[in-house]
């Protein structure tokens, strides 16, 4: 396609940039590593850049001071997409088009499960088109919307040849099954109900122990503390690991036997579906999308949120198991690569700016 960007270009030129992903938090979130999985795929079908901080320099990137050009009509369209995932980024597509006049159509994808606030009420009703990322998502909309479930980079997250592998590739302890929960440590994602699942469960199964992975931010450092002197009264210091933050997070996921997602409170939520595409079983809260994910599947169990007796029951089953362990990691895997390739979720966004630019032709 004549001004497509190359998903390693470091130098985009504005005016053949066809659709944004802007990215105004530095921070990594669940909204960051969608936009850094989704762009590479989006870019083999249409000019797409990002914008913001907080992206590897590998994805095709506008800097700030080529803002000034998005005022302008791109090369290859009548209008160019801005396409929000927060209210900051929502905001400046309206400043953009309604007040400097830019030639710009408005997407905004919504993943909350909750009531909005007036003011993204007020934002949202100014976006041209709206995605919602599961059908709970959008019965929190009080627009049309379209939904377009995410999906999953199945070569970054496949199983390795073998456990025993996957276990070594981490610099775990050989001859053990491990249980993961990864993502932020705090309340709301559930560390403290994982935690105290293994500690009902580890005991009594030497074969097994724990990983947690993932980073707890300033405000949640005395939840973590609280959760490892916890794990040291227990005497399972040695088998349920905190290993913080990784890089290499596929790579954790193909050292495990079952992941559990204890959450809270989820918008939508990737770590049963990366851990599905690591053909990994899944006991996981009936929040967010999980549900929708595990929908029409034998590939985990979904229990009540926050009820402890009802995840150490599920757990486990699938722990003493192997036999039913074994059949849920294959139908995990197969679940996650019929429904949820990342390439469908691409598809689908780009049609959607397609349908854009097609109803101004018309």
């Amino acid at each position: 396609m004549s001004g497509q960007t190359p998903a390693n270009s470091h130098r985009v030129r504005v005016r053949d940039v066809d659709v944004v992903a802007p990215n105004f938090k530095k921070r990594l979130s669940g909204v960051t590593s969608t936009i850094v999985q989704l762009v590479p795929e989006q870019a083999k079908g249409l000019a797409i850049s990002t914008l913001g901080p907080g992206l590897p320099d590998t994805l095709p990137k506008l800097r700030w001071w080529q803002m000034p050009g998005l005022l302008l009509k791109p090369a290859n369209r009548r209008f160019r997409v801005w396409h929000a995932r927060r209210n900051p980024e929502m905001l400046a597509g309206v400043v953009m088009r309604d007040v400097f006049r830019a030639p710009m159509k408005l997407v905004f994808t919504s993943a909350s499960q909750r009531e909005h606030t007036r003011w993204t009420r007020f934002l949202i009703r100014r976006m041209d088109r709206v995605v919602a990322t599961s059908r709970k998502t959008a019965g929190y909309l009080q627009v049309p919307n379209r939904v377009v479930m995410h999906g999953i980079d199945t070569e970054r997250f496949s199983p390795p040849s073998n456990t025993e592998a996957g276990v070594a590739a981490v610099g775990m302890a050989q001859g053990q099954r491990y249980v993961g929960c990864f993502g932020r440590v705090r309340r709301q994602k559930g560390t403290d109900l994982f935690v105290d699942t293994m500690i009902a469960l580890l005991p009594e199964r030497p074969g097994w122990s724990a990983i947690i992975a993932g980073q707890a931010t300033q405000p949640h450092a005395a939840f973590e503390t609280g959760l490892k002197e916890k794990v040291r009264q227990a005497g399972l210091e040695d088998r349920i690991h905190f290993v913080g933050t990784r890089e290499d997070i596929p790579a954790w996921y193909r050292a495990l036997s079952l992941f559990i997602a204890p959450q809270r409170w989820e918008g939508f939520g990737l770590t049963p579906l990366e851990a599905m595409a690591t053909a990994v079983p899944v006991v996981a809260t009936d929040v967010g999308a999980f549900s929708e994910l595990l929908e029409n599947s034998d590939a985990g169990t979904l229990v009540p949120v926050d009820d402890l007796l009802a995840m150490i029951s599920a757990a486990a089953r699938y722990m003493d198991d192997e036999t039913l362990r074994d059949a849920a990691a294959d139908a995990a895997l197969a679940h996650a690569r019929s429904h949820f390739p990342l390439e469908g979720e691409a598809q689908a966004l780009n049609a959607l700016y397609e349908d854009l630019w097609r109803e101004a032709s018309s």
